[in-house]
């Protein structure tokens, strides 16, 4: 769904589990992307754990971008600042992260 002349939304969740998690140090991590998100328009980003199970989390980044840049996400995958963020998880991370790109219907 294009929120404006040329731009499409996106809801991307960045899920994993992290047995004995420092939240504080997670939400650091997600403080230190920001400035990534922001490249796109409207970034919004949220960090969740679950209720019933305090290792698992969710990152939520809420952001719009030109319609041509979407169509080539291999760009923004490719991107230099992307990749450090991505190993910084990694890093941190003892299992995968499962990744998802959802769109407004």
């Amino acid at each position: 769904m294009s929120s404006g002349e040329g731009t499409v939304r996106r809801t991307l969740h960045l899920r994993f589990t992290f047995p004995g998690a420092d939240s504080d140090q997670l939400a650091a991590l997600m403080r230190a992307s920001a400035p990534f998100y922001q490249m796109f328009a409207n970034a919004q980003l949220k960090l969740l754990r679950n209720a019933d199970d305090p290792a698992k989390f969710i990152q939520v980044i809420e952001y719009e971008t030109p319609e041509a840049f979407e169509l080539n996400r291999q760009t923004i995958a490719s991107d230099v600042r992307m990749q450090t963020y991505l190993q910084a998880w990694r890093a941190m991370l003892p299992a995968a992260i499962d990744i998802d790109v959802y769109e407004e219907v």
